[in-house]
Parts: structure tokens; C-alpha cells; sequence
């Protein structure tokens, strides 16, 4: 409850009925967009995987995957999904996709160690998607140009949701701003990462923050990645680290930086080694997906989510995910939220 914010004077500029109308447009319309801005084929998810595999998502390490027993296979439990980062990519090579082309999929996730707030929920809905890339484009310039595609389908689908809604106003620039972590610490050397990502927001209205994970110039870390699918230690421009970030946007409803997309770069084998070798995690490499990845049987990619209810609470104007979506709250959110005219589903 104490990270929960209730705006001054919010009114829900839609009803319930008006939301999931509005829902299903933007849902449908950027699955559509983002599939033929990257090239991208629908293909269908698992919600489970084997625990021991490595193919899970561990997120920042520390999360708890929700887990349970299959009685057919003795018992052997299997893990709810984090996300589908590593997954997607044994897919690329399994069904064989060609340089240049991808597939989406929508990821639906569980995590029950997540601090219930605005925009966290216990629920993750995200479009998970993937796109087998050579050599010759793994570097910083070929991420900022899938960045762009990706932020160009945003401004695009929020202005469909202005033609259906004429009083919800576009808000978002043109172009993106591109700035790393470092020169981001640089910038704001007295802040928290948190509170640099609310600067730079406030001032961009729309940023991609880069080199996630890797060590800063004052040896923190601007924010936890695992590391073994993002490539974040691989010098970037001017020598810094980094082929990942964040599309971070100002959501002006809460007052903060409003994270939409996680994506990145995945690792080669050289930086699979190097990070898991800083990070001391080198036991992973006897691991299902590690060693495929080791024994050179999947293709070099770049991928990422993109949240959904995310996605539609910015561009619906909510002030909590839970106008969203569906999900369990506690019953003192649920009391102080309703006081507020703010109607959790």
C-alpha cells in the first residue's frame, strides 16, 4: 500500500464498457503492426516449463517461479513462466526461421513475488517476440533502428485509439531519445536509477535506456537483467557497455516513468560465458538451453516484451493496471482505490 499513488482529482476518462472496446483495438491493432513492421509469425506459447531445464526466465535471480508436481512424469515439477526470453529463441531454431523474419506470441506469466502497485500486478500479460538476425547487424546502431519500428508502432497505435476516443489527446513525441545508463548515472549522479529514469522521462516524454545490467561507473547496476539472454556487457558506442534496454514513457496520469518494453540483443556464446562467468552463475552451462546455445544450435537473435495491460493502461489514461486487467489485489488497494474513483476490475 505504500507504493500506491491515487492521483489528485482522477475521473476514468472511459467506462468499463468504453475500456474493453478499448482494449481490444489496441490489442489487435499493434499485434498487427508489430507483426509487419519486424516480420513476425504468430506462433502459440507454452504457460509451463520444466523446472532444472534452464529455459525459465529468472528474471533478477531472485523471483520465485510458481511451481507444481505432473504425476505422469513422476512427479517432476514444472514452473510456471517468468517470461518466454529464452524459449523463444530454441523456437527460431526449431522451426527453422530465416535471417530477417521472427515469430510474437502472447505470454501470459504468474509472479507472485511482485510488490503490488499501480503498475505491478501479480498477473503478466506481454507480447513476447523474437527475430533471428546475422552477424554483421548484432551491434548498437541495428538495435536503435528496431527500437525506432517498434516506437513508431506505438505512436501509431495510440492515435488510433485518439480516432476511436477523440478526447484522449496523443501525447507521445515523434521520435525516441537514446541514452545509456551510464550517461544517464553521469547526468544524474545524486539520483536513484529510479529517479534518473523520472527525469529523463519527464523531460524526452519517451526514452530508450540502454545497457541494462552491466556494472556503472560507480560499479551498481542501473537495473537487474539475467545473463543469459541479454547481451549487456558488449561495448557499445564510446566504448560503453550495453546491446539492451528499456522503452521507458512519461505516463503523466501517476506522475512517473512508465516502463512499456524490455528487449535487447541475446547473447553469443562469448558473452553467454563472459556473463555468467561475472555474475558466478557458470553452472548454467550444463543446462538444456545453455548448451544448446554452447554447442552452437541457435541462431543469433534480438527480442523482447512489450506489456499489454501495460500498453493500455498509458494509452487509456488509467491510473492502476487493474482497470486492465484482472488480477487479485489486497482488500486495503481495493477500499483506497474505490475512494479514489479508481474501479479495479
Amino acid at each position: 500500500m505504500s507504493h500506491l499513488i491515487t492521483p489528485k482529482g482522477y475521473k476514468p476518462l472511459l467506462d468499463i464498457k468504453q475500456t474493453e472496446l478499448g482494449i481490444k483495438k489496441i490489442k489487435d491493432f499493434f499485434q498487427g503492426s508489430l507483426s509487419a513492421e519486424l516480420r513476425l509469425r504468430r506462433v502459440t506459447a507454452p504457460l509451463f516449463v520444466l523446472q532444472g531445464t534452464g529455459i525459465n526466465d529468472d528474471l533478477n535471480g531472485v523471483e520465485r517461479p510458481v511451481t507444481f508436481p505432473i504425476k505422469d512424469l513422476g512427479d517432476r515439477r514444472a514452473e510456471v513462466v517468468h517470461s518466454l526470453a529464452k524459449w523463444k529463441r530454441m523456437m527460431l531454431a526449431d522451426y527453422h526461421i530465416d535471417a530477417g523474419f521472427g515469430i510474437y506470441t502472447d505470454m501470459n506469466a504468474i509472479r507472485p513475488d511482485e510488490e503490488l502497485d499501480n503498475i505491478h500486478s501479480l498477473y503478466v500479460d506481454q507480447w513476447d517476440w523474437e527475430r533471428h538476425i546475422t552477424r554483421e547487424v548484432r551491434n548498437i546502431e541495428f538495435l536503435k533502428d528496431v527500437v525506432s519500428r517498434i516506437y513508431s508502432v506505438m505512436v501509431r497505435t495510440e492515435y488510433v485509439v485518439y480516432e476511436m476516443f477523440p478526447h484522449i489527446k496523443p501525447i507521445l513525441p515523434e521520435k525516441i531519445k537514446f541514452i545509456h545508463s551510464e550517461e544517464l548515472r553521469q547526468l544524474y549522479p545524486n539520483l536513484t536509477p529510479k529517479e534518473r529514469e523520472n527525469e529523463i522521462a519527464k523531460k524526452y516524454s519517451a526514452v530508450f535506456i540502454m545497457g541494462i545490467g552491466a556494472p556503472l561507473g560507480d560499479g551498481e547496476i542501473h537495473d537487474g537483467r539475467a545473463p543469459d539472454y541479454d547481451d549487456w556487457t558488449t561495448p557499445g558506442e564510446k566504448g560503453l557497455p550495453g546491446l539492451n534496454g528499456d522503452i521507458i514513457v512519461w505516463n503523466d496520469v501517476i506522475g512517473q516513468s512508465f516502463e512499456l518494453s524490455s528487449m535487447g540483443i541475446r547473447v553469443d556464446k562469448e558473452s553467454l560465458l563472459h556473463q555468467l562467468e561475472i555474475t558466478g552463475q557458470e553452472a548454467r552451462k550444463e543446462l538444456y538451453f545453455h548448451k544448446r546455445l554452447l554447442n552452437d544450435n541457435l541462431p543469433l537473435s534480438i527480442g523482447g516484451g512489450i506489456g499489454q495491460s501495460r500498453l493500455c493502461m498509458f494509452f487509456l489514461r488509467k491510473a492502476h493496471i487493474g482497470e486492465i486487467q484482472s488480477s487479485i489485489w489486497p482488500e486495503d488497494m481495493r477500499k483506497v482505490c474505490l475512494e479514489n474513483d479508481i474501479p479495479l476490475i
